[in-house]
């Protein structure tokens, strides 16, 4: 046994201890990093106002008073946190575009009723410095009341000169939208807040409630969970096994297996292999735990995570790990470089890339027969059960300790073809063997 322990001292020091490693482990989290402080200022509109002149053509003349009063209350400080407040509280149509519209200074230009709009749209590319021209607005003629036999409503031609910023255009039909509402409310005697007041609905947290109790919601946090493990148990188990099949391959082709072999037996150096890596993995995805549990914190979500899914995650990444690492390791063995590798990697990359696949259809509906079946199939079941785990609707007890214990079974069985094939192989050279060659030797091992 002190051998194995020696093996596996040797394979986590030689992988953590190295530049490479080191990299890229906090490559992952520095880029978050990095995005969460650079990125409010490449996409954040908060400090982009828009300030120009627009031009207005009103024939009825029944919008330009109602643009007056959106443009005024546009610029008001008191009316960017009642749009801010409205999106928050559930009102998202058009939120983007309203809360753009409280930082604009837009400059009215008003035009007469008969202005010709071709001269006008030439007024577009004149520059003058300070107020540049952004846009030209014609309103229908039926933006307000619709034409006579007719029902339907117009609304407005909207010109703009070439490269354009996009988000000016959004503040102006934003500016226009609130004009044109106002102004055909207006017509009908109805009250613009009080018409708000009844169509506007507030959003609300939703509270799940199981046979174990009540616990409160978050749609997008609901979401990212069930994602979020699957990752860190993807992670852990397809990182350590790349790492065992390449080191196996390397050793082997170089002929150091042989030196190894010549104090230890193929038993010795499998069981040490597996240990370290997964010392590796258990370090890496504490890591990416711990971040996940300090940004939870500094959000105030840290109540809504069941800390028991840690625990499982723990148990279903040992059952990932020991299958697919096994099965890893007996593939690097039977080889000779890693482009004979791959016809043995396919199928595990299928079994590693259903999970991806199935993880939307299992996150939304945890119960439905496809969720539960794919629950006991190894090596599916230890992700499709983290997932329905993580989900609103965690399965029964009875449910997750059969998936386990249909895991273990499915381990011993693994293990034990794995290392047959892997102490076999170790010395076996020339022409790859076939799927049908691996159970031979597994029969005569």
């Amino acid at each position: 046994m002190n051998k194995v322990w020696l093996i596996a001292v040797r394979e986590f020091v030689a992988t953590v201890f190295t530049k490479a490693f080191i990299i890229g482990l906090l490559i992952f989290p520095t880029i978050l990093a990095v995005m969460a402080v650079v990125g409010p200022r490449l996409f954040g509109d908060m400090d982009y106002s828009v300030k120009g002149q627009l031009a207005v053509i009103d024939p009825a003349g029944v919008v330009l008073p109602q643009l007056k009063v959106a443009l005024a209350e546009g610029r008001s400080e008191t009316n960017v946190s009642e749009l801010i407040e409205r999106a928050r509280s559930g009102d998202a149509e058009n939120a983007a575009a309203s809360v753009l519209q409280s930082f604009t200074d837009l400059t009215l230009v008003e035009r007469p009723p008969d202005a010709d709009v071709e001269r006008e749209k030439a007024w577009l590319n004149v520059e003058e410095p300070g107020a540049p021209h952004l846009a030209l607005v014609v309103v229908h003629t039926d933006a307000v009341e619709p034409k006579a036999g007719e029902s339907r409503l117009g609304s407005y031609d909207l010109y703009i000169p070439s490269g354009q910023d996009n988000r000016v255009e959004i503040a102006v039909q934003g500016a226009l939208r609130e004009a044109i509402i106002g102004a055909r409310m207006g017509a009908r005697g109805l009250d613009r807040d009080a018409v708000s007041g009844l169509v506007t609905v507030a959003r609300v947290r939703s509270i799940s409630v199981s046979a174990e109790g009540e616990r409160g919601t978050v749609g997008g946090f609901n979401f990212v969970v069930p994602a979020a493990f699957m990752f860190l148990l993807f992670m852990g188990v397809m990182g350590a096994g790349q790492g065992m099949l390449t080191t196996t391959i390397e050793e082997k082709s170089s002929r150091v297996i042989e030196v190894l072999l010549s104090a230890i037996s193929p038993m010795q150096l499998m069981g040490g292999k597996l240990i370290g890596h997964m010392g590796i993995s258990l370090l890496a995805m504490s890591l990416y735990i711990g971040l996940g549990l300090v940004t939870l914190a500094s959000f105030s979500l840290f109540g809504l995570l069941d800390l028991s899914l840690l625990l499982y995650l723990f148990i279903f990444f040992l059952i990932a790990f020991f299958t697919i690492g096994s099965l890893m390791m007996a593939a690097g063995a039977a080889v000779n470089d890693m482009r004979e590798a791959q016809q043995f990697m396919m199928p595990l990359s299928i079994f590693l890339m259903l999970p991806w696949i199935l993880w939307m259809p299992i996150s939304r509906n945890p119960d439905s027969t496809l969720a539960v079946v794919s629950s006991f199939l190894p090596p599916l079941n230890t992700f499709a059960m983290l997932l329905r785990l993580a989900s609103t609707s965690p399965p029964p007890a009875w449910q997750v300790w059969l998936s386990i214990a249909i895991g273990v079974a499915g381990v011993v069985a693994t293990v034990w073809f794995s290392a047959k094939v892997f102490r076999i192989g170790l010395l076996m050279f020339g022409k790859p063997p076939d799927f049908k060659t691996l159970v031979k030797w597994a029969r005569a091992a």
